[in-house]
């Protein structure tokens, strides 16, 4: 990776915070503070990334941050060629380190195991996203989730700026 990029770790994370905050979903949080890395725009990277909040589309799968994660991964690493099965291999590799150190600090990337939610619950959740409310924000840790997949980037990106 070759970038000309200055690594502020906590002001990345304090930017996917914020963005958290304003309503975006848990994915875009994490994709939209690394703008100036994967080289587009906000409103690009937030309707590249919104599909995936929820655990994508709200089903409670795999973790939204996991997916930012992972789309950041395919920015700092990417795999373009589908017959350079090294540089697969090398971004595959790099979204398995990035969602390990996301279940080692937090027990899982499964958002509805992380929320607490059983099968019940998932299964009558409709598509519609929760309201952003003081009690929303309570009763959600899905903010530091955001906080922890952003300093996980951006530690990686700091240890690999013109290293690679």
């Amino acid at each position: 990776m070759e970038t000309n990029t200055t690594i502020d770790i906590e002001a990345r994370v304090e930017r996917a915070r914020n963005y958290f905050l304003a309503g975006y979903n848990c994915a875009q949080a994490v994709v939209m503070t690394f703008d100036d890395i994967i080289g587009y725009d906000i409103e690009t990277l937030a309707r590249i990334a919104a599909p995936f909040g929820g655990g994508m589309g709200r089903m409670r799968e795999v973790c939204g941050t996991v997916s930012g994660m992972s789309l950041v991964a395919g920015a700092i690493c990417p795999s373009t060629d589908p017959k350079d099965m090294l540089r697969r291999k090398e971004n595959y590799a790099l979204v398995q380190q990035f969602a390990e150190a996301f279940r080692r600090e937090n027990g899982d990337i499964v958002c509805r195991r992380l929320l607490g939610l059983d099968d019940t619950t998932v299964a009558n959740e409709s598509a519609m996203p929760s309201s952003r409310t003081a009690e929303y924000y309570r009763k959600r840790p899905c903010v530091e989730y955001v906080a922890t997949a952003t300093r996980i980037v951006a530690e990686h990106i700091a240890h690999n700026v013109n290293k690679e």
